[in-house]
């Protein structure tokens, strides 16, 4: 839902601002998948874990699993930010195109450790049976984008601030994310004897 209110709300920019747009958050979408099989590595782990009982390394896992992908995919995302013409050219020499993804990415790409992180929080919060929360923290996303896209098209924002907007919510995404993951009590409840 994201990626289709957010292409209508760019939309009205142009073919141009929509093509850098595609070219900016192909990068994004690509970071998705390895930071999912971080993710996935680390549910049998903290399910092993829970499972034993062991809490604090099952929590010790899913902190890991999101950091490291955090740490390396955010690299790519702040090396998009940086040198963002590296990707954009690779699909396009037309100027206004190569300009709409170079922005994207210059707003976007310093959130990617963000998104990466919460992404590869969902699969370790599964392995331990609480999804509520990093599930709450992708509808906030959503609810970010589809209220800030009306917002920014009511006050006839240019499209930078769509862009922010899509950094400001991969932000939010990211710490609701790590406090959902963060507050959840994992493991069975503890019976008195």
């Amino acid at each position: 839902m994201t990626v289709l209110i957010l292409t209508r709300a760019i939309a009205s920019f142009g073919t141009e601002a929509l093509a850098g747009y595609g070219i900016g958050a192909r990068l994004e979408f690509l970071l998705v998948p390895i930071a999912f099989a971080v993710g996935v590595a680390c549910v049998p782990m903290v399910g092993m874990a829970v499972g034993a009982g062991r809490i604090a390394r099952a929590r010790q896992v899913a902190w890991t699993g999101a950091l490291v992908s955090a740490l390396a995919l955010g690299v790519i995302g702040l090396l998009a930010a940086t040198l963002p013409h590296l990707w954009s050219g690779l699909f396009s020499a037309e100027e206004t195109v190569t300009a709409a993804a170079n922005l994207y990415l210059r707003c976007a790409g310093p959130t990617f450790p963000c998104s990466v992180w919460g992404f590869a929080s969902i699969l370790p919060s599964q392995g331990a049976g609480k999804v509520l929360g990093p599930v709450l923290a992708s509808s906030l996303r959503l609810g970010i984008i589809a209220i800030g896209t009306v917002v920014l098209a009511w006050s006839h924002a240019p499209l930078w601030t769509l862009f922010a907007l899509v950094g400001g919510s991969l932000v939010a995404y990211g710490a609701a994310t790590a406090v959902a993951v963060y507050a959840t009590a994992w493991g069975a409840p503890q019976r008195a004897p």
